[in-house]
């Protein structure tokens, strides 16, 4: 598990895939975000779930990019 998280082409992938399909008319994630900056109305449980199983591949990219701008993601990868 550990590996899969510090693999950064399969975290861009799912990124790409998952937080930004459909790419047309709006990608699905940002449209759950305007969704919940303008209050989160008629949202209900599956769409809260929808919401995180969207967005976790755009947390780990983002935990990437951070590590790699802190210089520390070469010492995680080496270490798994």
């Amino acid at each position: 598990m550990k590996r899969i998280r510090s693999n950064w082409k399969f975290i861009h992938f799912l990124w790409l895939l998952l937080a930004l399909a459909p790419f047309f008319p709006e990608p699905h994630l940002f449209g759950k975000v305007r969704w919940i900056l303008g209050g989160a109305k008629g949202m209900q449980a599956m769409d809260w779930f929808d919401f995180f199983f969207h967005g976790i591949p755009a947390v780990l990219f983002i935990r990437i990019v951070i590590l790699k701008a802190l210089g520390k993601y070469a010492k995680t990868a080496a270490n798994q």
